[in-house]
C-alpha cells in the first residue's frame, strides 16, 4: 500500500471520528433537553354514576314502560334528589328477593322500591328521611264478606313475599300457614286473587288502589282496617355510608321545600302530598 493511499485512509477515518462525536453530542442535548410544561391542567375524573336498585313491578312506585324504561313516582323523587344532591344516578330494575343482598354487596348504591323502614331492616342497612306514608290495605272480591283484617284468618291470602304485607299476615295467620301464598311481586298476586286462586291479598294502599283504578273489570274492593299501623318509605344505602346519606337527605329537604315534591306526587297520585 502506498503512503498515499495510508494518508487519505488516515484522513477519511480522522473526519468519520469527528462527525460520529458531533453527533452524539447533538442526541445527548436532544435526550437532556426538558419537557415542555404544559399550561392545561388535566380534566378532573369523572363523577362515579351511582347505581340505584328498584324492583319495577310495584306500579305507580316504580314499573317498566312499553320501551322498557324505569318510570314511576320513586324513580321521578330519586332523579330529583339526585339533581339537587349533585350526584348522577342510573336505574337497574332488581328483582325484591335479591334486592337487600344486592346493596351489601356493593352491586347497588342505593335502593328505592317502595321500601318500608323497619327496625330490622336498620339493622343491615341505613335509610333516608321517610319520603312516603304508606298502610296497608286488603283486596277481596266485591261480594266477600271480609270487613277487618281479622276477617281474613280463614282465608287463602296472596302477599308479595318478604314485603311488609307477608309480615302482618305472617303474624295473624302464622308465618307457616300454608293458607298465605307468596308471590313475586303484588300484581301476580292480584291477578290471583282475580282468578279465584286466593281470596283476598294484603299489600301497600298505593299499589293496590292503583291496581284495581286501572283493572276495573276484576270485581274487587278494598278493606281498610285501622289497627294497620302506618308505614313510611325510606332511600337505602349501604350501611355505614354516611357521606351518600347526608346529599340523600339534603336532596329530599330540598325538593319538599321548593315545591318539587309536591309536583310529583300530584302527577302519580291526582292529589296534594300529606
Amino acid at each position: 500500500m502506498s503512503g498515499i493511499a495510508i494518508n487519505r485512509r488516515l484522513t477519511l477515518s480522522a473526519a468519520a471520528l469527528l462527525v460520529g462525536l458531533a453527533l452524539a453530542g447533538c442526541g445527548k442535548q436532544e435526550a437532556a433537553a426538558p419537557a415542555a410544561a404544559s399550561s392545561t391542567p388535566p380534566p378532573p375524573a369523572a363523577a362515579r354514576v351511582l347505581v340505584v336498585g328498584t324492583d319495577a313491578a310495584y306500579a305507580p312506585f316504580e314499573s317498566q314502560n312499553e320501551k322498557g324504561e324505569v318510570v314511576g313516582f320513586d324513580i321521578d323523587v330519586v332523579k330529583a334528589v339526585a339533581q339537587k344532591a349533585g350526584i348522577e344516578v342510573k336505574f337497574v330494575n332488581t328483582p325484591w328477593e335479591g334486592i337487600f343482598n344486592s346493596l351489601d354487596q356493593g352491586d347497588r348504591d342505593l335502593l328505592v322500591s317502595s321500601i318500608t323502614i323497619t327496625d330490622e331492616r336498620r339493622q343491615t342497612m341505613d335509610f333516608s328521611q321517610p319520603y312516603f306514608e304508606a298502610r296497608q290495605l286488603i283486596a277481596v272480591k266485591s261480594d266477600s264478606p271480609v270487613a277487618k283484617f281479622d276477617d281474613i284468618k280463614t282465608l287463602k291470602v296472596g302477599v308479595q313475599n318478604g314485603t311488609t304485607g307477608d309480615e302482618v299476615v305472617g303474624k295473624l295467620l302464622g308465618k307457616s300457614n300454608t293458607a298465605i301464598k307468596r308471590f313475586e311481586s303484588t300484581p301476580l298476586a292480584l291477578k290471583e286473587l282475580e282468578a279465584g286462586g286466593v281470596q283476598a291479598v294484603v299489600a301497600d294502599n298505593g299499589v293496590v288502589a292503583h291496581y284495581l283504578a286501572n283493572n276495573a273489570g276484576g270485581g274487587f274492593k278494598t278493606v281498610s282496617d285501622a289497627g294497620f299501623p302506618s308505614e313510611q318509605y325510606g332511600i337505602a344505602v349501604k350501611k355505614g355510608n354516611a357521606e351518600l346519606l347526608a346529599k340523600i337527605d339534603k336532596g329530599l329537604a330540598d325538593i319538599k321545600a321548593d315545591g318539587t315534591y309536591a309536583k310529583i306526587y300530584a302527577s302519580h297520585f291526582g292529589t296534594e302530598s300529606k
